[in-house]
């Protein structure tokens, strides 16, 4: 009887790349003009458990720029948008506007359900089960694996996903 082979789907992002993202973002908004005398910032925090990235400028619309700054910082440093959950633009002390950008990380058990039926309804030669906040997928054929992981690289979650595990 041959072995089972399997792989892991996970979403984690690289917290030193996230801080050196906004570091670079900071810097950028303290040398260009259109930022000058707006008291734009960003900055990485803790948001209870989790980490966020809080957002700070003078107008809703310098807030929304500073994010443009910062998610361009962290395409270049090959983090996914995806791994940022905006919240709402709000009005902070003094007058100015303030967005907190939630870091997603590992996959919530609303997502691993998706995922394990969407690879269910597609392969029925694969097994999927919850572990924690990653996905294991196994089956007897390593084909049918390449095939499921080109399915859910195509397939948009709503995460960014990477396969670890292969084996």
């Amino acid at each position: 009887m041959a072995k089972d082979s399997s792989f892991d789907v996970v979403s984690e992002v690289d917290m030193q790349e996230i801080r050196n993202a906004v570091d670079q973002a900071a810097r950028e908004i303290g040398q260009r003009f259109d930022f000058k005398n707006t008291g734009s910032s960003v900055d990485l925090t803790k948001e209870g458990e989790a980490d966020a990235i809080t957002v700070k400028s003078n107008t809703d619309q310098k807030v929304k720029d500073v994010v443009k700054v910062l998610e361009e910082k962290l395409v270049k440093r090959k983090i996914a948008p995806k791994a940022l959950s905006h919240g709402n633009i709000e009005p902070a002390a003094g007058g100015t506007a303030r967005q907190t950008l939630k870091l997603q990380q590992g996959i919530s058990t609303e997502k691993a359900r998706e995922i394990v039926k969407f690879v269910k309804d597609h392969h029925k030669k694969a097994q999927a089960s919850i572990q924690g906040e990653q996905v294991r997928v196994s089956s007897k054929s390593r084909d049918e694996l390449q095939d499921i992981i080109a399915e859910i690289k195509e397939h948009d979650f709503g995460l960014p996903l990477q396969f670890t595990n292969y084996r």
